[in-house]
């Protein structure tokens, strides 16, 4: 969904700059709730206000609320059928190659030196150790933190040092 998203809104539609595209992710990806309605609801604010907002919420809402509604109708009748079955499970993998090409396309904006793509890496680390050795999950918004403080630490503060950006 990410690509399709970013395809419309930076390259179809101009609305975001593609630097905006990436904050508006993560500021999506942080607070509660499906990320394709976080980010209708940042980009329509942003371009029309309030009723923008209104707008690209309900544009992102509705027409899955009204397709899941058929779709569970008509699986509810087929979901025994062997074809039914082995769909789901060969549409399952496709689903993973979206996520990493996903996952790809983001990662080459954002990890554009070896400061960005360490911290990339440490987050997916992270993630992964708490997952699989704690049993528990760590919450975007703590990664998210966690990057913002090593953004911070290793961007803005040596570029202080040497005397570059001013804060």
């Amino acid at each position: 969904m990410l690509p399709l998203i970013e395809r419309e809104v930076v390259a179809g539609k101009g609305w975001v700059s593609e630097e905006e595209f990436l904050d508006l992710v993560a500021l999506a990806q942080s607070a509660p709730g499906v990320f394709a309605v976080n980010s209708a609801l940042v980009v329509g604010y942003k371009v029309r206000g309030l009723r923008g907002a209104a707008a690209a919420v309900l544009g992102a809402i509705l027409p899955s609320f009204f397709i899941i509604l058929v779709i569970a109708r008509f699986y509810r009748l087929f979901r025994e059928m062997q074809a039914v079955e082995a769909f789901m499970t060969g549409a399952a993998p496709v689903v993973v190659a979206l996520l990493l090409y996903a996952a790809y396309s983001m990662g080459t904006k954002v990890a554009k030196d070896r400061t960005g793509l360490f911290i990339c890496l440490a987050a997916l680390g992270v993630n992964l150790f708490f997952h699989y050795y704690q049993a528990a999950r760590v919450s975007p918004i703590t990664l998210i933190l966690l990057g913002g403080l090593a953004g911070y630490v290793l961007y803005y503060r040596p570029a202080r040092e040497r005397g570059g950006r001013e804060g």
